[in-house]
């Protein structure tokens, strides 16, 4: 989080005099992956790096914007239907149009905005970004819209004016998150629940590998569109609601592939469960083993993992630690690490170490603190 009197400084600079000050969280999943494009269940947590802003009404119909980490400005009419060119504006213009669009009447506004959730770490800058100006035109315009509605808004921000066909987690996880506590969603009704996180003994820290390998065609669409034949084998809507025996029932009329996948994607509904038990009874080395077997899974049932990322988990089972897995939609980025606390800067300078002496890269450790969700600082 940019410290408030940084940001109120850069707002009087800019605009002169000072601005309401909002913050919103990006956002890990420990558990979950590849599983809500198949109605499954995700567990994200808030993060306490993200987004803020500080915003003042200006009484005019023009929206005036600084954004800090580019060093670059905007303006846009409220009532333009084109909007800025420029990516990181059209975040911001698409949650005016949106928030307008569910009955909020927006106003014109100036706002200095920065972040310091760490690039290309898969812990979303963009929804963290969407949701700290949707919460904030919430309460500074007297919206009504309650913490999903805002969350769909930053979706269907992404959805409209940037071209990416995101699910809802990360957004739901900026607006919902809560000190010391992960969030199970079930991506197919929407409802939610909160488990407890407060694990005395360990902590959780990134390691980014600083790799994204570029592949051939659409890796993505080609393992939702293996799910959706299966599940329509099966005569389900989506894997979420096929079990076992009905996958074993039809394997016969599957590929080979295509029954690792729709493996995965069970077995990974079934350690989600078991990871929300294990956090019920305040089992951490239980919700590392899950973490263990959902990476075996990705990588050699769903095969999103990368040599990269394998080297850092297996790094990561050799020094003693709790859980490791590659976090997000594979082939590079990140693991996320359970790790405990006398473990912890040892396990940080070896990986960093070998990984350098493997590959000639340098790694980065990110540690990462369970925060609340969007708010006004």
């Amino acid at each position: 989080m940019i410290k408030t009197d940084k940001l109120q400084q850069c707002f009087n600079t800019t605009f002169g005099g000072v601005g309401t000050p909002f913050f919103a969280p990006g956002r890990i999943n420990l558990i979950g992956e590849h599983t809500d494009y198949n109605g499954g269940f995700v567990f994200p947590g808030a993060i306490d790096m993200g987004i803020s802003a500080s915003i003042r009404p200006n009484g005019t119909d023009v929206v005036n914007l600084f954004a800090i980490d580019l060093n670059e400005k905007c303006s846009f009419n409220i009532h333009d239907n084109e909007g800025p060119s420029s990516t990181n504006f059209r975040y911001v213009y698409g949650v005016v149009r949106e928030m307008s669009a569910s009955g909020v009447t927006v106003h014109g506004f100036d706002a200095v905005y920065g972040g310091d959730v760490p690039l290309g770490a898969g812990m979303s800058s963009s929804a963290a970004l969407e949701c700290c100006f949707a919460f904030a035109l919430n309460k500074l315009f007297n919206g009504t819209l309650d913490l999903m509605q805002m969350a769909r808004i930053g979706q269907a921000t992404e959805h409209k004016y940037v071209g990416v066909k995101c699910g809802i987690m990360d957004q739901f996880a900026s607006m919902h998150g809560r000190d010391k506590a992960l969030m199970r969603l079930d991506c197919n009704s929407g409802e939610y629940q909160y488990f407890p996180w407060n694990p005395t003994d360990y902590r959780l820290v990134l390691i980014n590998s600083c790799v994204k390998h570029e592949l051939v065609g659409s890796p993505y669409n080609e393992r939702r569109e293996s799910c959706e034949h299966v599940a329509k084998l099966a005569g389900v809507d989506t894997l979420r609601d096929c079990s076992w025996d009905i996958l074993e029932k039809i394997k016969p009329q599957l590929s080979d592939q295509e029954y690792r996948r729709a493996r995965y994607v069970l077995g990974e509904t079934d350690r989600v469960m078991a990871v929300s038990d294990a956090l019920d009874n305040n089992d951490y080395e239980q919700v590392g083993q899950q973490m263990y077997l959902t990476h075996k899974g990705l990588k050699e049932d769903y095969e999103v993992s990368c040599e990269e990322i394998d080297f850092l988990v297996d790094i990561a089972k050799a020094s003693g630690v709790t859980g490791s897995r590659i976090m997000g939609g594979g082939f590079g980025g990140c693991t996320i690490n359970l790790v405990h606390n006398k473990l912890y800067d040892s396990f940080i300078a070896t990986a960093k170490e070998r990984f350098k002496q493997q590959f000639g890269i340098d790694c980065k450790a990110i540690p990462v603190v369970i925060g609340a969700g969007a708010r006004m600082i």
